[in-house]
């Protein structure tokens, strides 16, 4: 077991990307074969990425060296005796892993659920998408080298961008998918323009080692401040904050139910390398109060957008989609406030509270909505439909999905005793202790998101039936793959503590207390 957990970091990657290579040639020679593979790929890889979490969350971060079998191996001593990173580096510390066990989780439920719909000819194309869109996402999560950290992101903007326009049957999705790939170029251009400038600062693509270099200096020269607006602009983009939110819910309002859950874990996998960089990298030199109340003012917009937006729309699936844009906002807002707190120069209790409140609620925010993106798509699935004004009086055959929406809305609004209060309990709380009137408005955003999913349930679900549509609900595996997610969010809503302590914690400390991820592939 030790030699497996050794070579996780790389089997993570490697798994799945050898699945998805295969999926083509096993789909002309058997359907049935396909779906073994994908599904047997899928859940190696979150074995896998379970047992690699625990073992970083029990024992610290873990070093993979492509191509060397020792730390000491990745580093090339020149003549002047500073050792030098060479090699592509992945390292898996305790945020890190927490974003792998969110994406593998999410890709695995997505999975279940395209199994019970995604059955045409096409569909070896989908899955080889499917798999591609985690590869990219966990390869973002766990690679410690910036130009790798590109790469992976370019995987996962071209899978998704495709996966998107999948099912085109019109020209809204092909319109979502240009603009995705529009808006995922220019925020990729960015990042590589960021990294040529950190590249010709520091002479270095290692993110440890560049971070040591800033450390060691006490102080960012202009070139490495301009990298760093680029990766704050292009991170922030692709993570889907306002007022650079334009893209979001046409992706997740035309993709595929599925796929938009999934792209919620995406968006996050951005959110993730944004944090990488202004924790690790910049973190010893960061100016902590303007970059504090600059993520402050981006979720609050994120947050006043997404509510009000989310007030007039009539498809249920846009709708949601400015749902996750707020809710994006809450994380920022609780990220702030920890770095601004960090301005005094110590790691504050509510800094550490804001920071909980803040990983907590990435966990919460894929699975909140991710299953009402498949509630509706499982709505969409039986009645062709997600027009608000054309549905109504689905409870009366679609029970179970009823149940689930009522569960995903009370989670997203931040109801007790469901997940989504956990985080936004310890939001509202260390926002307070910066100022009490954005604590109220947040409070206040999270009220009128209620009444906005309570209007949605009784016009949808208990309303006269206004559709004709066959009477039953959705097929097995979606309500599998809902039930799933409920049960998890039902878990972390009456056990937060043990969350905290176990899972977030970890990824929180991994953040603040960085210099192990530093010293141990920052050369010497």
């Amino acid at each position: 077991m030790n030699e497996w957990i050794t070579h996780a970091p790389i089997l993570i990657i490697a798994i799945p990307l050898f699945a998805a290579f295969l999926t083509p040639l096993v789909d002309r020679v058997s359907r049935r074969g396909r779906n073994a593979l994908v599904f047997i790929a899928v859940i190696l890889t979150l074995i896998l990425t379970l047992a690699l979490a625990k073992d970083v969350f029990d024992h610290g971060l873990r070093i993979y060296t492509l191509g060397g079998g020792s730390v000491d191996s990745t580093l090339v001593t020149l003549p002047s005796g500073y050792r030098l990173p060479v090699r592509i580096i992945l390292e898996v510390d305790g945020m890190s892993a927490f974003m792998v066990v969110i994406s593998v989780l999410i890709s695995f439920v997505g999975l279940l659920y395209s199994f019970s719909h995604i059955k045409e000819n096409g569909a070896g194309k989908y899955y080889t998408l499917f798999l591609l869109m985690l590869v990219g996402m966990l390869g973002m999560e766990v690679t410690g080298d910036l130009f790798n950290l590109f790469v992976f992101l370019e995987i996962l903007s071209i899978s998704s961008a495709a996966l998107i326009a999948f099912y085109a049957r019109g020209g809204k999705p092909v319109e979502a998918s240009i603009k995705y790939i529009v808006i995922s170029s220019l925020a990729a251009l960015f990042v590589l323009f960021a990294i040529g400038l950190l590249y010709g600062e520091y002479d270095l693509l290692n993110m440890g080692a560049i971070a040591k270099k800033i450390s060691l200096a006490g102080e960012i020269p202009f070139l490495a401040q301009i990298a760093f607006v680029l990766f704050l602009t292009s991170f922030a983009l692709k993570a889907g904050a306002a007022p650079m939110h334009m893209w979001l819910p046409d992706a997740y309002g035309e993709a595929p139910g599925a796929i938009s859950m999934v792209l919620v874990a995406a968006t996050q996998a951005s959110l993730y390398a944004l944090l990488r960089v202004c924790f690790t990298i910049y973190g010893a030199a960061m100016d902590t109060a303007v970059i504090g109340g600059i993520l402050i003012i981006l979720g609050l917009i994120s947050i006043f957008i997404g509510v009000t937006m989310a007030l007039i729309q009539i498809d249920m699936k846009r709708l949601i989609g400015y749902a996750a844009v707020a809710e994006i906002g809450y994380i920022l807002l609780a990220v702030g406030v920890g770095i601004f707190e960090l301005a005094k120069g110590e790691i504050s209790d509510y800094s550490m509270k804001a920071l909980q409140g803040g990983i907590f609620h990435i966990f919460n925010d894929v699975m909140d909505i991710g299953l009402l993106f498949l509630v509706v798509g499982a709505v969409m699935y039986v009645t062709k439909e997600s027009n608000l004004n054309k549905l109504g009086g689905l409870a009366h055959s679609m029970k179970y999905s009823s149940i689930f929406f009522i569960i995903g809305m009370a989670a997203v609004s931040g109801l007790p005793p469901l997940n989504g209060f956990a985080s936004k309990i310890l939001i509202y709380e260390s926002v307070y202790k910066v100022s009490p009137l954005i604590s109220i408005i947040a409070i206040l955003a999270s009220m009128l998101m209620l009444a906005i999913f309570v209007k949605i349930f009784h016009s949808v679900f208990m309303g006269p039936k206004l559709t004709e549509y066959e009477r039953k609900d959705a097929p097995r595996l979606m309500l599998c793959s809902m039930a799933i997610l409920a049960a998890i969010m039902i878990f972390f809503g009456l056990f937060p503590d043990f969350v905290v302590n176990n899972i977030v914690n970890p990824a929180v400390n991994a953040l603040v207390k960085n210099l192990p991820y530093i010293s141990a592939i920052g050369g010497a």
